[in-house]
């Protein structure tokens, strides 16, 4: 999710250094719109529309909290929510924050810094 500014919805989890999109693992058989339905709700007490999801794509990068490990996500973004001005770190979600894609940061998630922020970059 972006805000009007263009800034995307960050989180960052207990224990960790790495801010990263809000998402998680799907369940058996789950479908890839729902898990980040289910897991926006968890995270940040969100409720996304499913219909409103527009898919940016699967993407494999290096894990930020896990070394030798990758990550492969399905990447969806949604429209501006209001409610989003207060959503709140729940689950195992510590930290939150709006960053600008534009900005390279050092405590960014590979995922984002090499390819869902660079492609978010060329969209606009």
């Amino acid at each position: 999710m972006r805000d009007p500014r263009g800034h995307v919805l960050t989180v960052r989890k207990r224990g960790t250094a790495a801010l990263m999109l809000p998402g998680g693992k799907h369940e058996q058989g789950e479908d890839p719109r729902d898990t980040a339905v289910r897991e926006f709700e968890e995270e940040l007490g969100i409720a996304l529309d499913r219909e409103r999801l527009d898919a940016l794509g699967v993407f494999r990068a290096a894990a930020a909290n896990e070394p030798g490990h990758a990550v492969e996500a399905s990447v969806f973004e949604h429209p501006y929510l209001a409610a989003a001005v207060s959503a709140r770190a729940r689950a195992e979600i510590e930290h939150l924050e709006w960053v600008d894609p534009a900005v390279a940061r050092a405590d960014m998630a590979p995922l984002n810094t090499e390819l869902v922020f660079p492609l978010l970059r060329a969209a606009r």
